[in-house]
């Protein structure tokens, strides 16, 4: 049993990792949010269906895990130990264009509402199917294919205001008349 337990969590890993971060957005929340889906998955690891899907399931878990973060910290607010900051945590290099366009779409997915976020990066980034997706948020494949669509939508509403915006700034330049 623990060597399959074993065979069928360690090759997700990587997936639940990059779902968590694309959900927090920070490297260190990410660990710590897989982390605990990792103790909880092997701690209730009796509790599986046989026949389910482990991925499925696993994402389950991290998902409800991140859910029940953001709540704490919609009361509570974020947490930075000054100890644990260091000046360049906060510079960003601004010459590579590849390093802009992901923050962009990363800022513009993170404007987005938590239901449409979730749904857009576990369809998006970790290839899940719509059914799969439903399956993990726990609601009707309906509602996963209109809020896909919706969150679809606005990201491209964002990073098409975002663009525009850029290339009003850089074609009209500010004169003022003075008299």
């Amino acid at each position: 049993m623990h060597d399959d337990m074993i065979r069928r969590i360690e090759p997700l890993i990587p997936a639940l990792r990059r779902y968590a971060r694309a959900l927090c957005g920070d490297r260190a929340q990410a660990d710590d949010l897989v982390q605990d889906c990792l103790e909880r998955a092997i701690s209730r690891w009796h509790q599986r269906r046989d026949d389910g899907n482990t991925r499925t399931w696993m994402f389950t878990i991290l998902h409800n895990i991140a859910v029940n973060y953001w709540r704490q910290n919609r009361y509570r607010g974020p947490h930075i130990a000054l100890d644990d900051t260091v000046e360049t945590a906060f510079a960003h290099d601004g010459t590579q264009e590849n390093s802009l366009h992901y923050q962009d779409v990363m800022g513009a997915i993170a404007t987005l509402p938590d239901d449409q976020r979730s749904i857009l990066l576990l369809v998006s980034i970790e290839d899940l199917s719509y059914a799969e997706t439903a399956k993990v948020l726990d609601i009707p494949l309906g509602t996963v294919m209109s809020r896909l669509s919706r969150g679809r939508e606005r990201l491209r509403q964002i990073l098409d205001g975002d663009r525009r915006n850029n290339g009003d700034r850089q074609s009209t330049p500010n004169l003022r008349r003075v008299k």
